[in-house]
């Protein structure tokens, strides 16, 4: 239908760069450090974020430059999201490759680029950087399994 977002019509790997980048709701999840249980494998996350993010924005300072940085940075390509489990179910990314359209407070949706702090789904005022730690392992005594929002399952 003509009159559907794109985000309706097409799929991830459909999309121009444009419209991938604008899928970003900006709630920071992605920017969190994670560990993995040796054991189980699951991801855990922490309330502490990658050196390059600006936690009032919920921005990366240098997105474009990002690798150069943060050379363990994960870029998100429609080939990838298969593999990243670990990814939030609020996630637009993750919702559209699984066919679940996107969230109300989503800015795309709301016209609104704040909806997705109010709805409470963003890490804004949550976190600390990576800078401030010691050691990186000092992030795991940050260790918040409760941090990535149920919502977004519908």
């Amino acid at each position: 239908m003509p009159g559907e977002p794109f985000w309706r019509r097409k799929t991830l790997a459909q999309m121009t760069v444009a419209e991938w980048e604008s899928l970003c709701d900006g709630c920071g999840l992605c920017c969190l450090v994670r560990f993995e249980e040796e054991d189980t494998g699951d991801i855990v996350p922490t309330r502490v974020h990658c050196k390059l993010f600006d936690a009032g924005a919920c921005v990366c300072t240098d997105y474009a430059n990002r690798k150069q940085h943060v050379p363990d940075c994960v870029k998100l390509t429609p080939g990838n999201i298969e593999q990243l489990a670990w990814m939030p179910l609020s996630c637009a990314y993750r919702r559209i490759h699984e066919g679940r359209g996107l969230a109300d407070w989503h800015p795309l949706v709301s016209g609104d680029p704040e909806s997705v702090h109010r709805a409470g789904v963003s890490v804004r005022g949550q976190t600390i950087s990576e800078s401030v730690l010691s050691e990186p392992e000092d992030a795991l005594d940050f260790a918040a399994p409760d941090l990535i929002p149920e919502r977004g399952r519908d």
